[in-house]
Order: C-alpha cells, then sequence, then structure tokens
C-alpha cells in the first residue's frame, strides 16, 4: 500500500506520519497539495502543523485547496484517510466528520501526554485493541475542543463512531482527565463509514522505540495495512 500525507504550506508532522508508517510497514510518500494526489494512492494522510498559519480557524483554509476535493472523491470510493491533530481540523472543516475542532477550554496551547480509552475496537483505526483499552498519545494544539449539537453527537455515539474519549491512567472519563474540553471527552471520531478517521491525538509521536516513549500510535497506523 502506498500512502499519500498530504503536505500544506505550515504542516509539520508529514516527515514524522512517513517515518512512522514506514516503522509499521507501510510505504508513504509525501506529496505537496498543489500537486494533487497520486494516481497511485492506496491511503491518506492529513497531518498535523499549523496549515496556513491557522488564520480564520484553523484547517479553514486548508479545506479550501483543491487536493481535498480529491481527498472527498478518494473517501468516498473507500479510500482510507486519517486526519491527525491540524489534519482532523482540516477534515472537520472539509466536512469529512462531523462536528468541528475549536479553542481549548484552557484558551492555551497544550502540549502533553494523554491517555485515551478506546471505544470502538471493531474499526481499522483501533483493530490493534480492545475496547477498553487504555493507551498513552501526545497532544499539541491549541484547538482541539471538539464540539458538536447534542443531536449529533448522540447519532455519533448510538452509530458507535467514537474511537477513542480521553480518560485517566486506568480508564476512567472524567473531566478531570479531558485536556481540552472536548464534549464528551472525546478525542477521535469516525466519518460516515469507517475508512474515515480524525483524532487530535497524535499517533505517529507515539510510534517510534528509539524515541524513549509510547509506542501506543501503532496501532492507529496499522490501520493503513
Amino acid at each position: 500500500m502506498t500512502v499519500s500525507v498530504v503536505q500544506f504550506g505550515g504542516s509539520n508532522c508529514d516527515r514524522d506520519a512517513v517515518r512512522a508508517l514506514d516503522r509499521v510497514g507501510v510505504d508513504a510518500e509525501r506529496v505537496w497539495h498543489e500537486d494533487g494526489l497520486p494516481a497511485d494512492s492506496e491511503g491518506i494522510v492529513l497531518p498535523g502543523g499549523f496549515s496556513y498559519g491557522d488564520y480564520l480557524r484553523a484547517g479553514a483554509m486548508a479545506a479550501h485547496s483543491p487536493v481535498m476535493d480529491e481527498v472527498r472523491a478518494a473517501a468516498e470510493d473507500g479510500t482510507p484517510v486519517l486526519g491527525v491533530c491540524n489534519g482532523a481540523q482540516i477534515g472537520s472543516e472539509s466536512r469529512l466528520t462531523p462536528g468541528a475542532f475549536t479553542t481549548n477550554r484552557s484558551a492555551r496551547f497544550q502540549c502533553e501526554d494523554v491517555y485515551l480509552r478506546v471505544e470502538n475496537a471493531e474499526t481499522p483505526w483501533t483493530d490493534a485493541y480492545d475496547e477498553g483499552d487504555v493507551i498513552e498519545l501526545p497532544i499539541a494544539h491549541g484547538e482541539g475542543r471538539f464540539e458538536i449539537d447534542d443531536a449529533a453527537y448522540e447519532q455519533l455515539v448510538d452509530d458507535d463512531r467514537v474511537l477513542f474519549r480521553y480518560c485517566d491512567a486506568d480508564g476512567n472519563v472524567t473531566d478531570a482527565a479531558n485536556p481540552n474540553g472536548s464534549k464528551g471527552n472525546v478525542a477521535g471520531i469516525l466519518g460516515e463509514r469507517e475508512n474515515v478517521a480524525v483524532l487530535m491525538p497524535h499517533p505517529e509521536r507515539a510510534a517510534l522505540a528509539e524515541l524513549g516513549g509510547s509506542t501506543d500510535g501503532q496501532g492507529v497506523l496499522e490501520g493503513f495495512a
């Protein structure tokens, strides 16, 4: 499988994503957004960073890049698409997934390790885990608070489209374990179909053992394999 990691002006996790995907046996290449998707793209990553400096709203300008029309079409055809951090914001702004990501409850940029509880283990992105597993991934965002209206949130829950919730080390989903104020402690969700997922924490930053931290993110990236 060849995964295209779409690079926008201001992306800064594209190289990390390529290296982490290589670690789990997935071929990946960086693709400049103005060049469009290669014909042989079998997967797509929208990486983290600060596309277009996060002007207007985080991800809003990148969502209007012509390449996103190709990404949406590919997603509709069943191509796996993963949006991480700024990529999650782009995915939301592009309507690949419902809801929105907005300013953290603290109104500050936050960079720290967090715990996530696996809510649905029957997707490509969570197949490496069991439901209820607790994994540790880093966050690095200023606009990571997931917001969605009550009815749409209940539909997400009913459809089992919540992938991860912020929790404590023992798996308790509490307000104290919610780093940014996300509704329902939501950290990652599916699109209308399970081939599309977005999450704010960074699995690619928790995939290389030589960095000395968690490697829990490998399971998410293995969704491409």
